[in-house]
């Protein structure tokens, strides 16, 4: 039997392409979109990971969430960096969340609540991704506006409390395959990566068409 890593990987792999290749990552990394698409992108991203981060404080005691709840992966505080710089110290006033993004992130709040596996499932896709693909934004970023490497603006991709992001992951991985869940309840865990890729696939939707782009 595979772990439990692989098959949640595998199982939302369509998903997951259907996110990371949509028309607005596309544009943004194509050079189709600038600054202004980049700061609206990181403006939602700030709704999410409030959610994601501010979840119930016996979040971290739960014997499914707990080991996932650790602090190097935090990025509330890098995108609040990121956001000043790219908005200014009144960014908060202006921020506009988008209605797929209040969906995803409304999701995820209630599975911190309710449902610390689902929550988990939200964490995976988040969090492995910002380790991964996120970093070809950061790099598309740097070279494209002029942010300094790995400086404010782009601070949300840069992991300082992780100097091994490969050996990170593959703890990472460990702790899935590990995690405290019974096989009816990981196909649920499973189902909700897929459902995590579609709502966050939702919000590059409502992106692009806030600037005009398409495949």
């Amino acid at each position: 039997m595979d772990p439990f890593s692989t098959v949640i990987r595998t199982a939302s792999r369509q998903q997951h392409t259907e996110a990371e290749t949509s028309a607005f990552m596309s544009g943004l990394l194509d050079g189709r979109l600038g600054r202004e698409a980049f700061t609206r992108y990181t403006e939602q991203l700030w709704v999410v990971y409030e959610a994601l981060e501010s979840g119930p404080p016996d979040l971290a005691r739960d014997p499914v969430a707990g080991p996932f709840v650790r602090p190097e992966l935090m990025r509330l505080a890098a995108l609040e960096r990121d956001l000043a710089h790219l908005r200014g110290p009144d960014w908060r006033a202006a921020l506009r969340t988008l209605p797929a993004t209040r969906a995803y992130a409304d999701r995820i709040a209630g599975c911190a609540r309710t449902w610390p596996a689902g929550w988990v499932a939200h964490h995976y896709t988040r969090y492995l991704g910002d380790l991964s693909g996120g970093q070809v934004v950061r790099d598309r970023a740097e070279r494209a506006w002029g942010f300094v490497r790995k400086g404010d603006g782009v601070r949300f991709y840069v992991f300082d409390r992780i100097p091994n992001p490969a050996a990170f992951k593959r703890s990472y991985r460990h702790l899935l395959d590990t995690v405290r869940a019974d096989e009816p309840e990981r196909g649920r865990m499973v189902d909700e990566c897929r459902r995590a890729f579609a709502l966050n696939t939702g919000m590059f939707r409502e992106l692009a068409e806030e600037f005009g782009v398409s495949t």
